[in-house]
């Protein structure tokens, strides 16, 4: 198996800096055929997009700036084998990236980075729009946000009068199957934050997002105690790996 070492990042990592005064030496110039790949990879890249480029190709580019003096092509592969596929790489526990062989901080942080971007350009997205208008955008960030998590995570999305989504919120994180919700600090924090509705999603690890009862029972009692105070519960929504179920279309709500 190949090794990988990690250095400090150039601007550019086709050369190292040197001083002025020195010429520039062979051995710090990039191999060319690492170069050329490289090269190759970014006009296909500019050219057509990540849709012209399988999942190790692409994560080839994310690899070029943590490791730019060797050949990255066995570690990404390395790492879709590990993890399944580039989403599930990217979103992988950092203690989790930090055991596969050749990855160090400098490759953890560029996949998280990258993560981390599609994230907020996700969400940006639907914060502060009606949610009418922009639901597909909605399930994207969901499914950014949810669909290749490890353990269960409970968001919450508060809404005003205008269904305008005006908070996006975690309120749990739990086990692979399992997460622990309490419908009385749901709706206190819809009170606080003056919402008039609410979403509830939560992710299914497995990949399933069928409901369990445990699923329904807990919806119907956030159900009731946001309408008791006259906060409308809009939908659930189970987030799977490759689609949702949505309680309000099932008829569970």
């Amino acid at each position: 198996m190949s090794h990988f070492r990690e250095s400090p990042l150039p601007l550019f990592d086709d050369a190292a800096p040197v001083p002025a005064s020195r010429p520039r030496k062979t051995a710090q110039k990039l191999p060319s055929y690492i170069r050329d790949h490289r090269k190759r990879l970014r006009e296909r890249f500019l050219a057509g997009g990540a849709d012209a480029l399988p999942d190790y190709e692409l994560l080839e580019l994310v690899l070029f700036r943590a490791i730019p003096r060797q050949d990255v092509k066995p570690l990404a592969r390395l790492l879709l084998d590990t993890f399944g596929d580039f989403n599930r790489t990217l979103s992988a526990p950092i203690p989790r990236l930090a055991k596969v062989s050749g990855v160090g901080d400098a490759v953890i942080c560029e996949l998280k980075l990258v993560e981390a971007a599609a994230h907020r350009l996700s969400r940006a997205r639907v914060m502060q729009r009606p949610v009418v208008s922009s639901w597909d955008a909605l399930l994207d960030y969901c499914h950014t946000a949810m669909a290749h998590q490890d353990i269960e995570q409970f968001r919450v999305l508060y809404l005003d009068r205008k269904n305008t989504l005006i908070a996006d919120e975690a309120q749990a994180r739990g086990t692979v199957d399992h997460v622990p919700v309490y419908p009385r600090e749901v709706v206190k924090r819809a009170l606080e934050l003056n919402a008039s509705a609410l979403i509830l999603v939560h992710n299914h690890p497995s990949g399933d997002p069928t409901p369990s009862e445990a699923d329904i029972s807990m919806t119907q009692q956030i159900h009731r105690a946001a309408e008791a105070l006259s906060v409308t519960l809009h939908d659930h929504l189970i987030i799977g790996k490759s689609q949702e179920i949505s309680f309000r279309a099932e008829g569970l709500l």
